[in-house]
């Protein structure tokens, strides 16, 4: 390590990503620390803050660097978490990761990162960062399946300067190969899954927790009744689980598939497979918008991804007052109000929104 090099905090999580982002930096000279954040903490059977802590104290040891440890639950819970229930109570399907990455992890954790000497915070996100003639652009990672850029397009672009993804380069195989041939012992530790407060418990046992049951009739979009629902929250457009319809009596032999959610009358719509093109969606409109290069002052054209993993889709898109009007050049099926409608010119995240309704 050089005599004055650049201190950098590592978010280390306790996974393979983080820690090899940490060996890479370590290796290019910089004054590496280690940071574990405890966003989640509840003993139970499903909450891996315990063990994941301990692997992050694993990591540090073997790369022979200092670790630091934040609490940031209390400020989570008020930010996140509690944003998360008011959506699924109005009906709405949120995404907490963008939320989380936006006012935690490069949030209060970015900032402090400073108060602990750090010039840059890195994280083992896969995405790419690049200075441009108008300021830094988030950029897809070169490993198109690891991709992150989606959670990303919410974090203010001035919170970017300091941050550094190390893995923007590297493809998941890369990664654990180099961990491996490090020594660290997290090389083989399966990826998480899920988001971070629920992990692998089942989603609807842990949302009744916080949210009670609130039982309405099923209908088709005609208005004909089929059965009960155990509450609006617990169902997401496109869904076609955990409504019990199977052998309706004078109905086709098909499944059935979540239309929309009538709120005012706490009914669920639902229509079956022939009439599926119901949940196309050619237009929606897009509030709360971050912008990740020059605000557009008129309509252009880009791709728009409506969810994580979703190939680029084709739209044109109007800035509004308020927001964006994005026109699909091919209609997508079953998307969801409280989701992030991202972004993109080619490998360029342009920022995004959150979806607040459709036609």
């Amino acid at each position: 390590m050089s005599r004055g090099a650049a201190r950098v905090i590592v978010g280390l999580s306790g996974g393979v990503d983080s820690a090899v982002a940490a060996l890479l930096l370590r290796d290019a000279g910089h004054e590496v620390h280690g940071l574990y954040m405890a966003n989640w903490e509840e003993e139970d059977e499903y909450c891996t803050a315990a063990r994941d802590y301990q692997d992050a104290r694993s990591v540090a040891r073997e790369l022979g660097i200092v670790l630091h440890r934040v609490s940031f639950a209390a400020q989570y819970r008020e930010r996140v978490f509690a944003a998360f229930l008011d959506e699924y109570r109005a009906g709405r399907t949120p995404n907490p990761d963008v939320l989380c990455n936006r006012e935690i992890k490069f949030g209060l954790c970015l900032a402090y990162t400073a108060r602990l000497g750090a010039t840059h915070f890195a994280t083992g996100h896969y995405a790419r960062l690049q200075h441009t003639a108008d300021g830094i652009a988030l950029l897809k990672a070169t490993d198109a399946a690891k991709d992150q850029s989606y959670f990303l397009h919410a974090v203010p672009r001035s919170q970017l300067q300091r941050v550094l993804f190390p893995l923007g380069e590297l493809d998941k195989q890369q990664v654990r190969q180099r961990a491996r041939e490090a020594g660290l012992p997290v090389f083989d530790k399966p990826d998480s899954t899920g988001i971070c407060f629920i992990g692998e418990r089942p989603f609807a046992e842990f949302l009744r927790r916080y949210i009670p049951d609130s039982p309405g009739p099923i209908e088709t979009l005609a208005g004909r009744p089929l059965g009960q629902h155990r509450g609006l929250h617990y169902y997401t457009l496109g869904q076609r689980t955990g409504m019990e319809l199977g052998g309706m009596a004078g109905t086709a032999a098909e499944p059935w598939y979540v239309a929309a959610k009538d709120m005012a009358r706490n009914v669920l719509c639902v229509v079956q497979k022939h009439d599926e093109d119901r949940l196309n969606c050619r237009q929606l409109s897009a509030l709360a918008v971050n912008w990740l290069c020059p605000p557009p002052a008129q309509s252009f054209v880009a791709t728009v991804k409506v969810r994580y993993r979703q190939p680029d889709q084709q739209a044109e898109l109007q800035p509004l007052d308020d927001g964006v009007e994005v026109r699909f050049v091919t209609p997508q099926r079953a998307v969801a109000t409280g989701q992030s409608a991202v972004f993109y010119a080619g490998e360029r995240c342009l920022g995004g929104g959150v979806i607040a309704n459709t036609l």
